[in-house]
């Protein structure tokens, strides 16, 4: 490493970001990536380990040692080409990624991890100010078309492989616009959208060929996604090559308690998408909007903080977060868990920006306020032993709530479109796919892949990059007969 006695000298600095007072008062991100002597200062805290733990801890493989010496040595330009080399898209991990591989690192045994999330940030911002990220076309072409349905962070990793490898790339989006969950499901005040376009822009230099407004699939089931162009899956088989499904999990866990048809009580993907189509400019009638009420969000996962981040800026009155599980401990007990993902209590940036949150807390019903809207939340107290939930005697509760948002995580993708294409699925509604040379990709049907959520069940961005550049390979020899591109 460039200076074997950094993690000695040197503490873990933090990125900086505005006030909560101010950032609620607009959708920008808030949170500035570090200068280049500070990003050197922290990869000179990247350990001589040994074994890298953090390899294993990131899903896309990265080579965090090796970036983290080009940093501390100021060699930028190599640095963006090692975290290229394993991650099409470091400037949404860089951003919105929990970083498992912090909580691999070695040094996170007895101190403060290496920030490597934050270095990664820096290297990617630094990356595209000196317009070092252009367009890489393949030098030929292989003649093989490939269609990519969802341009999700899974889709748009498959794709891009794919098209550097020479294929003729289209991909299907049934929204507006592209993205997928990036566009539609994170907030901008996190990840803003001008950096999904511009990374666009790349892969139309690459030859990748989108089309928006198209659902694929049965025509009966295009109707509910604003009746865009359906294209069927026999459409698809017929004219590609290769079909690959990254249509992400899109269908939310629900709550069937008493109450829930009553108006005001809504999914956390009814009300995100819609802030990110007013900052995006679209006028909406209706908006669904936390303005003067008293929310409670049920979810204590990115969502929901999502939720309260969101509601946080709309103007609420007072946000309460439920949890059903127990408040997870402070600080982990490091000797037992690592190098794995630990369970604690993490606080995002918009519970910094005000909310009360709780634990061990169940729904028992939503009640009405004689005119078919909530008004309140009837909730019970929760003890759990040994994995097992019991409802603590006399514990019921009442909380005012006239915006409740369900945020509890997906079950699985939307069925009908596996439905159409005839796919098998898992136990859990996924799409099922062979475990064989190809990687475990391959569905039930014949020319048709899977991969993302879709095909291992909600997860994140940076799980989803790492199916879709393996899933891209596993394309790539179905259709060759073997394949240049990474595992």
């Amino acid at each position: 490493m460039g200076k074997i006695t950094g993690f000695l000298e040197y503490p873990r600095l933090q990125e900086t970001s505005e006030a909560p007072a101010q950032r609620k008062k607009h959708w920008r991100e808030f949170t500035a990536h570090l200068s280049d002597d500070q990003a050197a200062q922290q990869a000179a805290r990247c350990m001589d380990c040994g074994i890298p733990f953090c390899h294993q801890g990131c899903p896309v493989n990265n080579i965090i040692p090796d970036f983290n010496d080009l940093v501390y040595r100021q060699d930028w330009k190599r640095a963006i080409d090692v975290l290229h080399s394993t991650n099409n898209f470091p400037e949404f991990t860089g951003r919105i990624c929990p970083a498992p591989c912090e909580a691999a690192c070695t040094l996170n045994i007895n101190d403060d991890a290496v920030g490597i999330k934050s270095i990664e940030h820096k290297i990617i911002d630094k990356a595209w100010e000196e317009g070092w990220v252009v367009p890489r076309p393949a030098t030929r072409q292989t003649g093989w078309k490939v269609a990519v349905v969802g341009s999700g962070p899974a889709g748009l990793a498959a794709a891009q492989q794919l098209a550097r490898a020479g294929h003729a790339v289209t991909v299907f989006e049934k929204n507006d616009r592209l993205g997928g969950l990036l566009r539609y499901g994170i907030p901008d005040f996190k990840l803003d959208k001008g950096h999904i376009d511009r990374r666009l822009q790349q892969m139309r230099g690459e030859g990748v060929l989108f089309r928006t407004g198209v659902f694929v699939g049965a025509a009966a089931d295009a109707g509910q996604h604003g009746n865009p162009h359906v294209i069927t899956p026999e459409q698809l088989r017929q004219e590609y090559d290769a079909v690959v499904l990254t249509g992400g999990a899109e269908t939310p866990r629900d709550l069937p308690v008493p109450g829930r048809e009553l108006r005001g009580v809504h999914f956390a993907m009814e009300f995100l998408p819609q802030q990110n189509r007013v900052v995006a400019g679209d006028k909406l009638k209706n908006q669904l909007v936390a303005t003067g009420r008293q929310v409670v969000v049920i979810g204590g996962g990115d969502t929901g903080s999502d939720c309260v981040g969101t509601s946080n800026r709309h103007g609420a009155v007072a946000i309460t977060q439920f949890e059903l599980l127990p408040q997870p401990p402070l600080q982990e007990n490091k000797p037992l868990v690592w190098p794995y993902w630990p369970l604690r209590l993490r606080t995002s940036s918009s519970h910094e920006e005000g909310c009360r949150r709780d634990w061990s807390v169940a729904t028992k019903r939503f009640n009405d306020d004689g005119k078919g809207h909530v008004k309140s939340l009837t909730g019970v107290r929760l003890a759990w032993q040994d994995g097992k939930m019991s409802e603590v005697p006399d514990s019921e509760f009442e909380i005012q709530a006239d915006l409740v948002l369900l945020a509890m995580g997906f079950v699985s993708p939307v069925q009908g479109v596996l439905d159409a294409f005839g796919v098998a699925k898992d136990a859990r509604g996924n799409a099922r796919t062979t475990v064989d040379a190809d990687g475990g990709y391959r569905t039930s049907v014949d020319k048709v892949f899977a991969a993302g959520d879709m095909r291992r069940g909600q997860s994140l961005v940076v799980w989803a990059i790492r199916e879709g550049r393996q899933c891209a390979r596993a394309v790539d020899e179905f259709l060759m007969g073997h394949s240049s591109l990474p595992r």
